[in-house]
């Protein structure tokens, strides 16, 4: 993956949902060229930052054993852009879990402000078939994916200490 499009996850809830947060910061790369003196973000990274987010909840409900590939987006629709400075919130919700694949439910969020919907479809692709189209490595759930997971994992460990007191 060339880049992560979320910070990191704000609640995780294994099996269920997921929520992950990007802090839209005038410094990404992308901001110069889209647009210049205009920066939006485009609605394809907002898609990607989404899926990513969804992606690590069904691929962490099937603990990693298969890579998880994003195979469709069923709907998606957006109502206004993304700019420089604001926080977006990815909430996604698993609607199917099967063994061929999973799918998902998500809204992103400037704020309060529902700014995009989406339902996306994962596949599984199995131990076989995904090393003889991609190899070894674990293209999906690699290196800072999997980081932010174990911090959100760490996180909420307190809390479920707490309500077992």
């Amino acid at each position: 993956m060339r880049w992560v499009w979320i910070d990191g996850f704000v609640e995780f809830e294994s099996g269920k949902s997921a929520t992950a947060v990007k802090n839209l910061s005038l410094a990404e790369d992308v901001f110069a060229e889209h647009f210049p003196g205009y920066p939006v973000m485009p609605a394809a990274l907002i898609l990607e930052g989404l899926a990513q987010t969804g992606g690590i909840l069904v691929g962490e409900a099937n603990e990693f054993r298969e890579k998880v590939v994003l195979a469709k987006i069923n709907h998606a629709k957006f109502y206004r852009e993304a700019f420089a400075g604001e926080r977006l919130i990815y909430a996604t919700r698993i609607e199917d879990l099967r063994e061929e694949g999973a799918l998902i439910a998500g809204t992103v969020h400037a704020g309060s402000e529902l700014i995009g919907e989406a339902q996306i479809f994962f596949a599984h692709l199995d131990q076989s078939r995904g090393k003889q189209l991609f190899g070894d490595h674990n293209f999906v759930f690699s290196g800072e994916l999997k980081y932010l997971l174990g911090l959100a994992r760490a996180a909420a460990k307190p809390a479920d200490a707490a309500s077992r007191a």
